[in-house]
């Protein structure tokens, strides 16, 4: 077992953690706990959160929420939902993921199932220090088509092509917006007042889009 402590994230990582496992430690601690599981193949990490992790977490979903609002488009916000495939032996808890092009497939459903339904269109992971876990090969096995990464300085946008994750300047899921405009707010958020910073991007969103 492997403990690595920060200010931002506390990791335990266990080994030959069988599937049956991770599904009972899922039912056994609930929604409502504050750590999050990324498993991959019998290795479990177990993360939990704090100030450093969640504070970008909120500014993101905060952010694409303008976004989608200026685009007058809707979305399914499912935030840290499990997202796993037993086939593929593998799952994660992102920080924040969303259903944008895939939402009318999922809009009233309380429960998903990746196994027969489509995965988020875009997930965020916001990793302060360095995961013992390849969470890319996580993402690409359960099919999230974006993925935003985030270590607390740089910003960088994915996109899945034939299984591996290539990075890209502009988003898939909102082509108008590159990693550089997001990462110029996020790293305003840090020196400026959350609803100032709002009301900035949303005069910025407004005139991007005209």
């Amino acid at each position: 077992m492997l403990i690595q402590s920060t200010s931002a994230e506390q990791r335990t990582v266990l080994h030959n953690i069988s599937w049956e496992t991770f599904e009972a430690l899922l039912r056994d601690t609930g929604e409502d706990r504050g750590s999050r599981f990324a498993y991959d193949c019998g290795t479990l990490e177990i993360m939990t959160p704090l100030f450093e992790h969640e504070n970008p977490k909120i500014q993101f979903d905060r952010l694409i929420l303008v976004i989608v609002e200026e685009l007058a488009i809707e979305i399914k916000s499912a935030g840290s939902t499990t997202l796993k495939n037993r086939l593929a032996n593998r799952g994660i808890e992102p920080d924040n993921c969303y259903y944008i092009q895939n939402e009318p497939r999922v809009r009233g459903r309380e429960t998903i199932n990746l196994e027969t339904d489509p995965p988020p269109d875009l997930a965020i992971e916001i990793d302060i220090t360095s995961s013992s876990i390849n969470k890319f090969r996580i993402y690409s096995a359960l099919g999230i088509p974006e993925l935003w990464r985030y270590d607390g300085k740089n910003l960088n946008f994915y996109e899945l092509l034939e299984g591996k994750y290539i990075e890209r300047e502009f988003s898939l899921a909102f082509p108008l917006i590159s990693v550089s405009d997001i990462s110029r707010f996020i790293q305003q958020s840090k020196t400026m007042g959350e609803i100032a910073l709002l009301k900035s991007f949303r005069y910025w969103v407004s005139n991007k889009i005209g």
